[in-house]
């Protein structure tokens, strides 16, 4: 949040006449926390939620304000009323609200500069409610100029204004170069002019980005909440930060969730799982979790949805087989789906346990899709919820590591179903958000130490805050399905989703096996918060099933991956406390909104600069470089940002930058992360003159209590450089510790660009070092306790 000082001026009447006058004959009443305005059948409430961030709403009388799904409470914020004539002036520390007194329209403002005017607003020109009783509209104003970022997943370019955003969570089977609805819509935009918009509401909607009018940003939902969450920042990384913080961050997950997964559609047999992690071990690459796709619950693709139990005829002892993957540091991941098919085992006991969704006479409401004909659990009620978890419950005990939530959109959810909360239309949108919830919760519940793991496609503002990673679902096998998801992973990153990730290789279709596009996927992968090759079986998502050429340069990436660990995991960690998502759009680093639309290239947290090769056969890649100096991750050329830059490719190499000043923590790759320490570390860093000053961390814990930083259980190394006559590294750390931390670690400095070295020491005491070519290695003993090595 922002942290203006900030002094109160005079208000412009006695706060206790203000509050009378409300009461009684003025059209305002000013509360502590609040503002509200009297309309036409109701009130317009204004409430601060931070420095820089106001929720509007609008409270019809008699008509129940449906309470919000997305923000979590918040504290007190001090702001300022005046009356000046026409309008009135509602002044936070970093956000001013001018409301015109005759329409009630508000126009928002950040020092002198606009950010936003309402056009609309929840009211017509009179001060009456735009619509009837259900329906929800909003209008707003937008600038010339201005560009639109947001509405969850899409594919139509990164900036969406000229289109017309659909506000219904819908499956997208196949796609690839565009795609205007998907898996997770979100009702908010972000504006290049530096405010964030969110529509609290989880009803089917529509955002109307300048399609209708190209000067006007349109809001309609058919029912649910009426308001609205504005957020401004001076940076754009504020917005994502800012409204992280307003609506949740994402919890830290467990360290394994950042290693390599095996996954497919699907596994068949408990032969096939056991036969597929071995072919892994035997292969000498890393892994660590196994994704049991549906077939763990019945042998037929139809039929069998809603069994939520073990098909043991295909896995005869599923408790033993979780147990033996464990052994190896492999955990085991379900797929489970909201739907129970009449036709499955668990019909007849969700019936009585009234956890199926009615209709409006009370009744299961039951229709057909694709996988039979089904009822679907009502996440909404306290009913539904308790039967669903106790399924959950079993899977735990029986050593389940995590769950992979699918089909949450709802996929099919016809409007004649009443939930305990609302109409199927009122919370279509929020499903996926409630039912992540419940795992989450319960999961929390059962488990208190452990951290939940959750795989969903489909949720609303604020998902993150249940440990919901998200994918970009079932995109297709191809490069036209591989060229969008930087832009789809910038999009909701920005967003608050910081785990979106997409089925590495591609899912849907492939009538045969493009080497090439599989390991420039699988190359992007290393690159991207969830390592999860999955596709359908006709050819194999795993590289252990491929030749051994495949094998090599695979298992070479995925190795890196697990050296990266110590970095990777803290972008983890911050993530779990700024927001920020671990890929990052140029824009939200440079804070110049030229990069708005860039979607080639992205930052893996502040170090690296990578830009997918996405065309078929290309032998050239090109990268719009930010100012200051960058080296090749592979060769250590120097290169000069603040221009574009194109370099040769082969289909071995992923195009990777570091930036110049970049301390880059990595270790020797492990098997499984069950392994993994860092007593043996090797510290990179990227001299040169241009950066006399850097900083760098990594965070460390145990990678599975919850709470970990919480409770002071955590470690956070600290690294600084200064470069003047010589270059000093600084080492030091802060917190308690954790169980099982390294006492002492052995350290291996490495200093890219080092220049011509005379000596290096420690503390003032000699170090033996090698320079080869411009790389400097030298190695010592590391307590944690402040050290600073010397190089001259």
């Amino acid at each position: 949040m922002t942290k203006t000082p900030f002094k109160l001026a005079p208000l412009a009447a006695p706060l206790a006449l203000l509050l009378l006058a409300g009461c009684a004959s003025e059209p305002y009443q000013l509360s502590p926390d609040h503002l509200a305005l009297q309309a036409k059948g109701g009130e317009l409430v204004l409430t601060p939620l931070s420095d820089d961030s106001l929720q509007v709403e609008y409270r019809e009388k008699g008509l129940p304000q449906p309470a919000s799904r997305a923000l979590l409470p918040h504290g007190a914020v001090k702001a300022h009323f005046e009356d000046q004539g026409d309008h009135w002036v509602y002044q936070l520390p970093a956000l001013r609200a001018e409301i015109d007194k005759q329409s009630l329209h508000i126009s928002y403002y950040k020092g002198k500069r606009l950010l936003l005017s309402e056009s609309t607003g929840f009211l017509a020109p009179a001060g009456a409610p735009l619509k009837d009783a259900k329906g929800v509209e909003l209008g707003f104003k937008l600038q010339d100029g201005e560009k639109l970022m947001g509405g969850g997943e899409r594919v139509l370019g990164m900036d969406r204004r000229g289109h017309k955003l659909p506000l219904y969570n819908k499956a997208s089977y196949g796609y690839t170069t565009e795609a205007a609805q998907m898996y997770y819509s979100l009702p908010m935009v972000i504006s290049s002019n530096k405010y964030l918009l969110l529509f609290d509401n989880t009803a089917s909607g529509e955002m109307d980005l300048g399609a209708g009018q190209k000067d006007q940003m349109q809001f309609s939902a058919v029912g649910g909440r009426r308001s609205y969450v504005l957020v401004a920042g001076e940076h754009f990384k504020d917005l994502t930060e800012d409204y992280t913080s307003l609506t949740g961050h994402q919890p830290l997950p467990p360290r394994w969730a950042l290693g390599n997964f095996a996954s497919r559609f699907g596994y068949h047999s408990e032969a096939e799982a056991r036969d597929v992690v071995a072919r892994f071990k035997a292969a000498g690459i890393p892994l660590d979790a196994i994704v049991l796709d549906l077939y763990w619950f019945g042998k037929d693709v139809k039929g069998h949805m809603g069994n939520l139990d073990w098909d043991k005829a295909a896995f005869p002892t599923p408790e033993k087989m979780i147990a033996d993957f464990k052994k190896e540091g492999v955990k085991t991941v379900l797929i489970t789906e909201p739907f129970i098919l009449t036709t499955s085992k668990c019909w007849d006991e969700a019936v009585k346990a009234g956890a199926i969704t009615p209709d409006a006479t009370g009744k299961p409401a039951t229709y057909d899709f694709y996988f039979g004909h089904t009822g679907l659990v009502d996440v909404f009620s306290q009913k539904g919820r308790d039967w669903f978890w106790g399924k959950y419950q079993q899977l735990l005990d029986q050593g389940v590591a995590g769950f992979w939530g699918d089909l949450g959109e709802p996929e099919v959810h016809p409007a004649n179903l009443v939930h305990a909360e609302g109409s199927a239309d009122e919370l279509h949108n929020a499903y996926g958000h409630r039912w992540a919830q419940m795992v989450f919760e319960r999961s929390r519940k059962a488990q208190p130490q452990n951290r939940p793991f959750i795989l969903m496609r489909s949720g609303y503002a604020g998902s993150q805050r249940f440990g919901m990673m998200p994918w970009t679902g079932d995109v297709s096998r191809s490069w036209g399905g591989f060229k969008p998801q930087v832009e789809l992973a910038l999009q909701m990153g920005a967003q608050g989703l910081g785990y979106i990730h997409s089925d590495l290789g591609g899912f849907a279709g492939g009538d045969k096996f493009d080497p090439e596009l599989y390991l420039r996927w699988l190359q992007y992968g290393v690159f991207q918060p969830v390592f999860r090759p999955h596709a359908q079986e006709e050819i194999a998502p795993e590289p252990v099933f491929h030749d051994a050429q495949i094998q090599k340069l695979v298992g070479d990436y995925v190795k890196l991956r697990y050296s990266l660990l110590p970095y990777n995991y803290t972008l983890a960690f911050e993530n779990s406390q700024s927001g920020l998502p671990l890929m990052r759009s140029l824009m939200l680093e440079s804070d110049d909104v030229k990069d708005f639309d860039n979607s080639h290239s992205y930052f893996w947290g502040d170090a690296f600069l990578v830009t997918p090769v996405t065309e078929q056969g290309a032998r050239t890649v090109t990268t719009q470089l930010p100012k200051g100096a960058w080296f090749d991750f592979w060769s250590g050329k120097r290169v000069e940002g603040g221009r574009s830059y194109t370099r040769p490719t082969q289909v071995e190499n992923l195009p990777v930058l570091v930036k110049a000043g970049s301390f880059v923590p990595m270790v020797d790759p492990v098997q499984s992360t069950d392994s993994y320490s860092s007593k043996d570390l090797t510290l990179h860093y990227w001299a040169d003159a241009s950066v006399p000053a850097a900083k760098g961390q990594m965070y460390e814990d145990d990678g599975k209590t919850f709470g970990a930083f919480a409770k002071g259980q955590y470690q956070l190394l600290q690294f600084q450089a200064s470069q003047d006559k010589a270059l000093k590294l600084q080492l030091s750390s802060a917190g308690q510790g954790y169980p099982g931390m390294p006492k002492v670690r052995e350290l291996t400095l490495k200093v890219h660009h080092v220049g011509a070295v005379k000596a290096v020491s420690l503390g003032g005491q000699p170090l033996s070092f090698r320079v080869d070519g411009d790389l400097l290695t030298t190695h010592f003993s590391w307590d944690g306790s402040q050290a600073v090595v010397t190089i001259q």
